[in-house]
């Protein structure tokens, strides 16, 4: 995680060292562009960081998601096999809005039975409590 501490970190993403988490918290409008911003940004990170770690992705704040399911699919397939084998890690997404949850569905459903373990929550302390942490660590 060292490693991740010395690279810029893109906009709305803070690493959480003490216990090994990587949150983003994208606002506005989530678009493509900013999605592969923080894909290239993991796929870096996960290649040079020393241990694993889980990631926490709060979407309450945004005001619209302007994705197509087949990018989200495209997205969340490669994901899956990028990650490939390596060892299993924890990625929560607190979501407040019916429809951005649905193609956060398709994210889940795609990573589904690989090490990306993918879990949607409506709840902070839900959330906490799945990737074990403290509901501050995901307010911060």
């Amino acid at each position: 995680m060292m490693i991740a501490m010395k690279m810029k970190l893109p906009p709305h993403v803070q690493f959480h060292r003490d216990v090994n988490l990587m949150v983003f918290r994208p606002l506005h409008i989530l678009d493509e562009k900013s999605v592969n911003v923080i894909v290239d940004f993991l796929e870096k990170v996960e290649d040079l960081a020393e241990k694993p770690f889980n990631r926490f992705t709060d979407l309450s704040k945004l005001d619209a998601v302007d994705l197509d399911f087949g990018f989200v699919l495209r997205v969340s397939l490669l994901r899956r096999q990028v990650y490939g084998d390596r060892p299993l890690v924890q990625s929560a997404f607190y979501v407040t809005n019916p429809g951005i949850e649905a193609i956060v569905k398709i994210h889940a459903a795609t990573t589904d039975q690989s090490p990306l373990q993918v879990a949607i929550f409506k709840r902070l302390d839900e959330a906490a409590k799945w990737l074990n942490v403290s509901r501050e660590a995901l307010e911060m």
